[in-house]
């Protein structure tokens, strides 16, 4: 027997291909839909299914590929037709069976082994510091990259809270940081907070060089913590893929699909002009990967297994993020003033 294991309307679907050519449809163990299809026919399987307090009418038409182990689906919901994909099937029939993976099986394969490995860490940690100090100063390059680990352990302390496994920190020279998980996640809210503890903690540590700065009156306080905040400011730009436009898509994604769509796309909007006015070619590349992400996320928005946000939630993740937003633009206005180039030079961007 044959299998295929997705998520669709927030539930567990699981698809069986038999011998004598019998096709089940389960969701969440209940039996949808049997036909049994003949040689080179196809045929449609009709069900309906639940979410949240709203029924969908499903038309499924399932080619098997048993010689390569997949499956195409062509889907439509309640009369519109999604898309076909093709999905790998699972051999059940044997104890080591498993689903092919092919060539991106293996390179999903090669950099779970490149994440595992330690001595990449302390490579990349390396490389970043020399990088940042080759174009700034040994100390800059200091204050910079503990920025960078303590906003991304803001991420991993989330991920632990919500019991996710995380891989820790990377360091990637020249574009910043990442924290890398071993888990997907479940709910909108899981992804708000997630996303917005990198730069609350970016928060906590502006606050406390400012608290350190006035203790010791030594500038690179002073500006270790304007920097954090610049950065952490950045980041929480409503844009995907930052933690600004993470925050945003759960908020919007969890009202309407379009809305989300709509909102999404004006975040990327506004970063192509970022972009065109202050010339970050980078950004543009990160924009691209954001675009694809709303577009994928959008197309198989009846498949998300992501419980929304309710009411609440919304308002909260909404008043939460401008809160932290204040937060850092509060500690570079402290510094508006200031005779040092440095510590007034992200005021100076802001009003640009």
């Amino acid at each position: 027997m044959k299998q295929l294991q997705l998520e669709m309307f927030g539930q567990a679907l699981r698809i069986e291909f038999y011998p004598d050519l019998t096709q089940k449809i389960f969701a969440n163990s209940e039996l949808k839909s049997e036909v049994v299809a003949a040689p080179d026919t196809l045929v449609t399987h009709q069900f309906s299914v639940e979410h949240q307090g709203q029924g969908h009418d499903v038309a499924m038409v399932l080619q098997p590929d048993f010689d390569n182990d997949t499956v195409k689906m062509q889907l439509s919901v309640n009369g519109e037709y999604v898309e076909g994909v093709q999905y790998p099937l699972i051999n059940v029939t044997g104890d080591s069976a498993t689903a092919k993976r092919g060539w991106f099986g293996l390179a999903a394969l090669g950099f779970k082994l490149f994440k595992s490995a330690k001595v990449i860490k302390a490579a990349l940690a390396g490389a970043s510091i020399a990088g940042y100090a080759w174009l700034f100063t040994l100390e800059f390059a200091l204050v910079l990259v503990a920025c960078l680990v303590v906003h991304e352990y803001g991420h991993v302390r989330a991920m632990k809270y919500f019991g996710i496994k995380t891989k820790g920190i990377y360091l990637i020279p020249f574009v910043g940081g990442l924290a890398v998980s071993d888990e997907k996640i479940t709910t909108r809210w899981q992804d708000v907070v997630i996303s917005i503890m990198g730069p609350v903690f970016g928060l906590f540590m502006s606050i406390l060089c400012l608290v350190l700065y006035y203790a010791t009156e030594l500038e690179l306080f002073a500006g270790a913590a304007v920097l954090s905040a610049l950065l952490n400011l950045f980041n929480l730009l409503p844009m995907l893929p930052l933690d600004g436009g993470h925050v945003l898509k759960s908020i919007s994604f969890s009202m309407r699909s379009w809305i989300g769509l709509s909102v999404c796309l004006a975040g990327v909007a506004l970063g192509l002009w970022i972009s065109y006015v202050f010339g970050l070619t980078l950004l543009v590349f990160f924009l691209f990967l954001g675009a694809l992400e709303v577009v994928f996320e959008w197309r198989q928005r009846h498949f998300s297994h992501l419980v929304p946000l309710d009411t609440y939630g919304r308002v909260f993740s909404a008043v939460w993020y401008c809160v932290v937003v204040a937060g850092h633009i509060a500690i570079i206005y402290h510094f508006a003033d200031s005779q040092s180039a440095i510590l007034s030079l992200p005021m100076k961007i802001l009003s640009s």
